[in-house]
Order: structure tokens, then sequence, then C-alpha cells
């Protein structure tokens, strides 16, 4: 017997493979929030999608969260919470402005020991390699984090990154530290960005840029050709 997917099925399986690991409540609200009985729905098809052997469950948390069929993580790992860490950063952000160009847990390397940030993509204008930390980790650690970032940097390979634009010179990512800790870590050459959420940054730049209007001609926040737009 053959079944035809609807757009909906084959978004929200697209979705579940690149995030890895996507709860119930936020399916709800980035494919059904507009429908009259919304949980309800999404779990009508969540169950047609799981027989249908398209997407793979663990109910050890609830509301039930759902992972890709070929997802090589145990359904208790603790992994799960990192990937739905991710993803609560994702939907901060889709309630300013939808994301672009995600990536999760981003390579940009292609190298074993080069940076690997929980989640790049481009969000009000701006590119971002994004580290969520659930831990807290010790200053020379963070630190050392942002020095491969550096490496990264003097290596000239991110300037020829697919999401580059075409149309003006390349732009090297902000690094934005997600923690609820403060980390002692500094550079000369890459924008790094420490705040506890999405909603925190945009609170500090509207502040920012508040400012700017009030004190008139001076230049918008920026570093290195990198702008945060928030218009």
């Amino acid at each position: 017997m053959s079944f035809r997917l609807s757009q909906r099925d084959k978004d929200i399986t697209a979705f579940i493979n690149q995030f890895r690991a996507v709860d119930r409540d936020s399916l709800v609200d980035l494919f059904f929030k507009q429908l009259k009985s919304p949980v309800n729905a999404c779990n009508s098809v969540m169950v047609r999608l799981y027989r249908l052997g398209l997407i793979e469950r663990t109910q050890q948390y609830s509301p039930t969260v759902y992972l890709p069929v070929d997802a090589k993580i145990k359904k208790n790992s603790q992994k799960i919470l990192h990937f739905l860490s991710i993803l609560d950063v994702y939907k901060q952000m889709c309630a300013y402005s939808v994301p672009k160009h995600v990536i999760v847990e981003d390579k940009p390397t292609g190298r074993k020991g080069g940076i690997e940030p929980d989640l790049f993509c481009i969000f009000k204008g701006s590119p971002f390699w994004i580290e969520i930390q659930r831990n807290q980790y010790s200053e020379q650690k963070m630190q050392a984090k942002i020095n491969l970032d550096e490496e990264f940097f003097f290596s000239d390979e991110w300037k020829a990154l697919q999401w580059q634009p075409e149309d003006r010179a390349a732009i090297f990512p902000s690094v934005m530290l997600i923690t609820p800790v403060r980390y002692a870590v500094n550079s000369e050459h890459i924008r790094i960005i420490q705040v506890a959420s999405i909603h925190e940054l945009m609170e500090k730049y509207r502040s920012s840029a508040k400012q700017q209007r009030d004190a008139k001609p001076i230049k918008s926040a920026s570093s290195g050709g990198i702008k945060i737009n928030l218009t």
C-alpha cells in the first residue's frame, strides 16, 4: 500500500532530520499553531509518520521527542537534551525573524579537531556560529575554543563557504556564546557575543540602537564589517 505525503509531512520529517531531536510542543508551535486543535492535529500526524517508519520517537521525555529513523542516539541519551537546547535557540530566533542557512552542529573546516559550533545561521542579516553552554566550563577551555575560531579565521578557508554572499566581500561570522556564565575570553580578530538567550541579545542591541539614534551620527554597531541588523 502506498501513501501520499503532504508537503507538511515532508517538511516535518526534514525538520526532524535537520535538528535530530524535536519535541511535540515545538512541532505544534512550528507547524500546527494555526489550526483549531493544534495538539490533536500534531499527535495524529506524528503517529501516522511514526507508523509509516519515517521518524523514530522516544517517550522517555514528556511531551514525546521525535528522532530521525537513522539517528545514532540512544533514546535515553543526554545528547537529546543537547539537541533540544539547539532547537530552543532556533525557536527564540523565529520569534524575531526566521534564520536562514541553518546548520546544526556545523563543521565548517571539514576536519576533525576543527571548530564545531552547535549551530550556524544567518540571523537578522548577520552570520553567527553559536555555542550553547548547558554546563559550566573553565575559562581556559572556552578560550581554547576561541583560539580555534581564530585559527580558522587566519586560514581564509571560510571565505569559500557556500553561504557567503556572491555580490560583496566574505564575512567571518560572529561567535555567540549562549551561557548564563560570562567568560573572560577575548579575540582581537573575531567578534564574540555572550548572552544568556536570544531574547537578551535582542534587548541588548535594541538598547544599543536606541543610544546610537539618540546620539545621532555615530556608526552602527559593527566589527570587521559584521553588522547586526535589527530592523
